[in-house]
């Protein structure tokens, strides 16, 4: 495929017909109409509906724009370092992250490297779903414990572990017996009924008995700590207040949980995203994530 009749043919879409790009690029009309024909002709397929007044993308040309604007934008980007002989980042950083890390960490750390980085432009979107990066235009996403995914790869940047806590007025059970402990619970709307907290090796479980499901893993623990009932939380969100004694830590459960920042295989990987791999890695030197106090 000629890269650049695909250019010519992003450069018509973005502006809306062969006269308005012509205007923008100072090239002739002439040689845009005869580039997009030749990726027409190359492609076996018609990407664009010519009217006598408008213009108008068929759905092939806009499955084809969509999937080729931002790795197109990548490769001019690495053209540019490579003509300046430099790697350095810049342009719009895209990040997908969920809503919690981008509550207690994401500010603080895109202000760090933008410090660093001055020509990177961040933008971030805080949600919790698996966005698509390459429909979305994302250039990397934080996420936590991700699935196998033959197109992203990245790198585990930092560890936590849930806790299984309770206000020091909710009577922590005691001893060993077949049947779990029944006890008042703070949930979120993913727990399902009848679903067993073990924590300590097995040594204690519980049955939750939920009495409010809230939808922010904040709100969880704040309701936790006013005595509510028992909750399962992450310990980077809650050591602070088991330091102070506003919470007390029933035991941890089994498995680690694992935040990775990831990008896809499809696109170049860019000086952008590269330093925000490496940055992101260097935050957390022992690979415990941590809150800072406030």
């Amino acid at each position: 495929m000629d890269l650049n009749a695909l250019e010519d043919f992003q450069l018509v879409a973005a502006h809306g017909g062969f006269g308005r790009a012509s205007r923008a690029s100072g090239r002739s009309k002439a040689t845009l109409s005869r580039r997009v024909a030749d990726l027409e002709e190359a492609l076996g397929i018609r990407l664009l509906e010519r009217g006598s007044r408008s213009l108008e993308l068929t759905e092939a040309g806009q499955l084809l724009l969509a999937r080729t604007e931002g790795p197109m934008r990548e490769v001019d980007e690495a053209v540019a370092a490579a003509r300046d002989g430099l790697a350095t980042p810049r342009g719009r950083l895209r990040i997908a992250a969920p809503l919690l890390f981008s509550q207690v960490a994401l500010g603080r750390l895109a202000a760090a490297f933008q410090a660093i980085h001055p020509e990177v432009r961040i933008e971030a979107v805080a949600e919790d779903r698996l966005a698509n990066l390459v429909d979305e235009h994302f250039d990397v996403a934080i996420r936590i414990n991700p699935h196998k995914d033959s197109v992203l790869v990245g790198r585990c940047f930092a560890r936590d572990r849930l806790v299984l806590a309770a206000a020091p007025s909710v009577q922590m059970p005691k001893g060993r017996r077949d049947q779990p402990f029944r006890v008042p619970a703070v949930v979120m709307p993913t727990y399902r009924d009848g679903e067993i907290w073990s924590v300590r090796d097995g040594q204690l479980a519980i049955e939750p008995q939920p009495v409010l499901r809230l939808s922010s893993l904040l709100t969880v623990r704040d309701a936790a700590a006013a005595g509510a009932g028992a909750a399962m939380l992450p310990q980077s969100l809650i050591g602070s207040l088991l330091e102070r004694g506003e919470l007390v830590s029933w035991g941890m459960a089994g498995g680690e949980v694992e935040l990775w920042v990831l990008h896809t295989t499809r696109r170049l990987q860019s000086p952008k995203v590269r330093a925000f791999v490496e940055f992101m890695c260097s935050q957390y030197p022992n690979g415990s994530f941590t809150i800072p106090l406030r």
